[in-house]
């Protein structure tokens, strides 16, 4: 007997009980927010996880390069030092 078949006998019987001024989401609404706070769980955990391997150096900027050179030459040239 299929699962399907099974809740049509026991329709009837929620159906006298039913209130049909309140609407309620039920098991199936429960499962579907499980599930979906389940696989949310899930790709929060498989993020950091692949977040964590990340290894990422910063490029050097090209202007910072080109000064940097220039201002160390003129540090070593003053009458100062």
């Amino acid at each position: 007997m299929y699962a399907t078949q099974a809740l049509t006998h026991l329709v009837p019987l929620a159906a006298e009980e039913l209130d049909k001024n309140k609407v309620t989401p039920g098991v199936l609404g429960f499962l579907v927010f499980a599930a979906l706070a389940v696989g949310v769980w899930a790709l929060m955990k498989s993020m950091n996880r692949h977040m964590g391997r990340v290894n990422f150096e910063e490029a050097p900027d090209p202007d910072a390069v080109a000064a940097g050179p220039a201002g160390d030459q003129g540090k070593a040239a003053s009458p100062g030092k």
